[in-house]
């Protein structure tokens, strides 16, 4: 694989696991050097394993992305390490508890918001104040296809990604002439521990869903990371403020 990314560094949010861990190697395959920031780090070090394997640079730096204080700290040591940032990728989110609007709880709405969307608005916050001074960068969000339709009973995350979508849209203005690019990618149903959370891992559950898929198949993490990994390449120089949908047709159905 060509390593269009050599000498470039990449910090990938929820980088643990799923969606994010395949970004993570996905970037270091293309030889760039990468920051995994995660609430907790995968007890099988898996990401870090495939990294290393490959030759490639990483490190782990744990953070809550909701709090302040650790995004400024995740950025400090990314320079500390690295000394520069090119591509993130805002990747953490929870998914919260399934309920209807009327029921959702105070609680469940400000947690979902504090990860899906003030962490999206944190991380970009500190990684644009960087990127500005260089004159240069690429930052992809993760929003969802709940970003463009709604989904009963799951409001708060629906909400979260729409805002996500919205906060990407206005950034992306904002940075246009600065040499910074801004997108968003929108997975359907992916292959990953949230999904596994939803379903229960329930094969009747799997079923439904994947018969809305018009490819008839469950979205794997590494097809987003591909999407990702595309966006902050220059072979998407010209592309910015926009939503990518990876969903296998769903929203064409």
């Amino acid at each position: 694989m060509e390593k269009i990314f050599n000498g470039q560094v990449a910090l990938v949010t929820g980088g643990s696991f799923g969606i994010g861990r395949a970004t993570a190697i996905a970037f270091a395959k293309r030889g760039a050097s990468v920051v995994i920031a995660d609430l907790i780090e995968d007890a099988e070090q898996v990401t870090m394993k495939e990294i290393a394997a490959m030759g490639g640079k990483a490190i782990f730096v744990p953070c809550d992305v909701s709090k302040a204080a650790d995004i400024a700290t995740l950025i400090d040591k990314t320079f500390s390490t690295y000394g520069r940032l090119d591509f993130a990728f805002n990747n953490a989110g929870i998914e919260g508890i399934s309920a209807a609007t009327h029921e959702c709880t105070q609680e469940n709405w400000e947690k979902v918001l504090a990860v899906n969307l003030t962490g999206v608005w944190l991380c970009m916050k500190h990684e644009l104040s960087h990127m500005q001074r260089r004159g240069k960068g690429a930052i992809v969000n993760c929003a969802s296809v709940a970003g463009l339709i709604g989904f009963p009973n799951l409001g708060a995350y629906v909400a979260s990604k729409h805002a996500v979508i919205g906060l990407t849209k206005t950034a992306a203005l904002e940075n246009a002439k600065q040499g910074i690019r801004i997108n968003a990618v929108c997975p359907g149903v992916i292959r990953t521990p949230m999904v596994d959370r939803i379903t229960g891992r329930d094969k009747v559950a799997e079923q439904r869903f994947i018969e809305m898929e018009p490819v008839g198949r469950f979205g794997e993490p590494e097809e987003v990371a591909e999407a990702v990994v595309w966006l902050c390449s220059d072979a998407a120089s010209f592309v910015t403020g926009h939503s990518l949908t990876v969903d296998g047709g769903w929203l064409a159905s």
